[in-house]
């Protein structure tokens, strides 16, 4: 039996789960991949560098909605979400993450009657002030089948009544970091390192840091006042906020990069500062300490044994916990790395039900 899959995504970490579960679909011939790229991120190196180093095929459609606000953003993908898979009538759509590219995927698809999974379902972080929260609940109200990618997931998508759709697949991104380390080389060495040797590896980009110079310059306060250089790959937009901000020269603002220098950036780094989900559960799987500058973390998985710890936008909390330096053993709390191929077996294996 044939089978298109429509797969949406719009962010980079978007672009590196389904690089993972894309690979694999295209190994089967009876299996149509429908990629939608609805634009949410959109400069060359958000977006097009990815597909590039990623090896994904260029998007079928890119719907160019580029930024906004949340309600516009999401309605104007929803509205050219619809018109494309009205177009290709694809058997299953695949929804990653918690973006709003996630929810409108997941809400043009359910209204058309078209079965939808979510990759990356049950995560919670319970704090519904974040958009992000509000989009995973709904997608995974909506969705016919929910891959969650550890048993806190499971548990959780049971608490809520939703375990007869839940699947564990394990995580896509653990894949993904066990394939593509294998491609690293010195060709992806990004050249701020030409004058460094240790360093700590930061991302910036939650609006809950960006859009509260109280935050952000609690934040950059902490980084002034380590004792090794932070390499801070960061979004234009998060640069034109740095006025009146005030640090240190340890402090090594790049551009941002394609995926495969931050995993370099992250191989060679001694520790991470983050307010990225994904990048917390990266520095858990390459054995990087990491600090979340959130107050509170979807993955608690990586909190056990000192691997993470949350410490908001609190200058004191960071200087204090990046001190410690003793770990414990890490779990397979995020599968084998087998999650993609799991995904797939399941989707090209379920018969349609509508």
């Amino acid at each position: 039996m044939n089978i298109k899959l429509a797969t949406i995504i719009g962010t980079r970490p978007q672009f590196i789960k389904a690089a993972t579960v894309s690979r694999l679909i295209k190994e089967i011939s009876s299996v149509t991949e429908v990629i939608i790229h609805t634009g949410q991120h959109y400069d060359d190196n958000m977006s097009e560098v990815f597909f590039k180093q990623l090896q994904i095929p260029q998007p079928h459609y890119n719907l160019e909605v580029g930024s906004g606000s949340h309600g516009q953003q999401t309605g104007l993908m929803l509205q050219r979400i619809e018109q494309v898979l009205i177009k290709e009538k694809p058997d299953w759509v695949l929804i990653y993450g918690d973006t709003n590219s996630t929810i409108a995927g997941a809400l043009a698809a359910v209204k058309l009657h078209i079965l939808t999974a979510h990759v990356e379902a049950g995560l919670r972080s319970f704090n519904r002030k974040m958009p992000e929260e509000i989009n995973r609940i709904a997608t995974d109200r909506v969705s016919d089948v929910l891959f969650a990618p550890t048993q806190n997931a499971m548990d959780l998508l049971q608490k809520e009544g939703l375990e007869q759709r839940a699947v564990f697949s394990g995580d896509v991104m653990y894949d993904s970091i066990l394939f593509y380390s294998e491609l690293l080389n010195e060709s992806h060495r990004p050249p701020v390192l030409d004058s460094l040797d240790a360093y700590y590896l930061a991302t910036i980009h939650r609006p809950e840091n960006t859009d509260n110079p109280q935050h952000l310059q609690s934040i950059f306060s902490a980084f002034s006042e380590l004792d090794l250089p932070v390499v801070l790959p960061l979004h234009p937009r998060t640069r034109n906020l740095l006025d009146g901000i005030r640090y240190n020269e340890n402090v090594k603002i790049i551009d941002p990069v394609g995926y495969l220098q931050m995993l370099y950036l992250l191989r060679h780094s001694f520790k991470v500062l983050t307010d990225s989900g994904g990048l917390q559960k990266e520095a858990y799987f390459m054995q990087k300490p990491c600090l979340t500058l959130r107050d509170q973390s979807e993955w608690v998985e990586t909190l056990e044994g000192n691997w993470n710890f949350i410490v908001a936008a609190n200058k004191d909390m960071i200087l204090e916990k990046i001190q410690i330096n003793e770990y414990g053993p890490q779990t397979l709390a995020f599968g084998n790395g087998r999650a993609a191929k799991k995904i797939v077996d399941h989707l090209t294996n379920k018969k349609r039900q509508i």
